[in-house]
Order: C-alpha cells, then structure tokens, then sequence
C-alpha cells in the first residue's frame, strides 16, 4: 500500500518507520520541505521518501495527517478524494489557542479536518496512544499484553483498512465510533487518552465511559 505522511514529528515518523518495516511504500513530508528531512528518512529506513506535503497526499492511498492541530488550515486544500486519511491530530489549548466551537463541544476537531479536507474519510486513531508505544509495545496476535488503539470514522470501509494497518503493526484497534461522537471518546481529557490497555480492558473502559 502507498502511505503519504504529512507531518514528521514524534508520531509521524514512528508510524512512517513501522509501515515501512512491513512492507508498505511510505513517503514522509513536513512544512519546512523535503530538504530538511534527509537525515531523517535515512534513520527510518525501508525506503521512505520526503517529499512535500502535496506530493504526500496525491502519492498515498492512505495519507496521515500527523501536525498540530492548530496548523490544519495549512493542509493541502485538494487531492483527497478516494483517500483514506488518517488524523492522529488532538487540540491543545495551550499550545493551538482557543477555539470556541471545540471549547464548547459544538464539534470536535477530527470533523474540522475532515471539513477541511473536504469532507474526506477520516479516521481518528493513533491519537491516544503515546508514541513511544507504537515504536516499543507492538506484540502478537492473541498476547495478553498487546495493547488496543481506539479509532473512530464515518466510513467502514476506511475503518477496517486503518484497522488492518493496526493489527498488522502489532496492536488492536477499537472501534469507539462515528468520527465527532467516537472520536470524542479517545481526545485528550478522556480515560481511553493515553491508557496502555489491551482489548478487553479498553473495551470496557469505552462502553463505561463517562468522559
């Protein structure tokens, strides 16, 4: 599978390294240009490739969308249709500034991406999980310690091929949802955020949840 990576950060390219690593064609781009990421791709192995954030979106049949929030207005403003994005993206107050319409739970910040891009399948997932654990923690199918990844998206067909891409890196995926009402369920404040659990254990957590 092609996987376009739009953002270089500590989750941007761990999961740029662990797709390579299992086969998939993978390029990898930030805001600042392809030049300032060859020490990077060098790290990372498996052939990725920088490339500009336009370049990521029209390559991938997957594309990550791996920035901080606050900068989702700088996202390429075409190319999606057909594509499968992925939004590891959480608002941080303090470090995007206030917006009202997340403050006040008018909506969550998954659909003012996906509304961005145009109204293309998103998924949210790997947003609460700490990067450090994608890089460390994938395990088996079947062993007790392999941990889930909630994920939520409006569309299935594009929840199960980022589910797929879960499990193939070692984890779990759970479905928490549609994007706004599931997603809301593993942004940051929430007790599915940042939880190291397996399946079962997440699971429980989501279908109890009260925020």
């Amino acid at each position: 599978m092609r996987i376009g990576i739009i953002g270089a950060g500590h989750i941007g390219a761990t999961l740029a390294r662990q797709f390579a690593r299992i086969g998939h064609e993978v390029v990898i781009s930030n805001s600042r240009g392809p030049q300032t990421l060859q020490a990077l791709v060098q790290n990372l192995g498996g052939g990725v490739r920088a490339v500009t954030p336009a370049e990521a979106v029209a390559f991938g049949e997957v594309v990550v969308v791996s920035v901080p929030y606050g900068r989702y207005r700088e996202l390429p403003a075409e190319g999606f249709d057909g594509k499968v994005v992925i939004d590891t993206c959480n608002y941080y107050p303090e470090r995007d500034g206030h917006d009202p319409d997340l403050d006040s739970g008018a909506t969550t910040s998954s659909e003012k991406i996906r509304d961005q891009l145009g109204g293309a399948d998103v998924v949210k997932a790997f947003n609460a999980i700490h990067w450090e654990n994608i890089r460390d923690r994938g395990r088996p199918k079947g062993d007790p310690e392999r941990l889930a990844i909630p994920i939520s998206g409006g569309d299935e067909d594009a929840k199960a091929v980022v589910a797929g891409l879960i499990r193939d890196i070692g984890f779990d995926p759970l479905d928490a949802g549609y994007l706004g009402r599931g997603g809301s369920k593993h942004q940051p404040g929430t007790r599915l955020y940042g939880a190291e659990l397996n399946a079962e254990e997440a699971s429980a957590l989501l279908h109890t949840h009260a925020g």
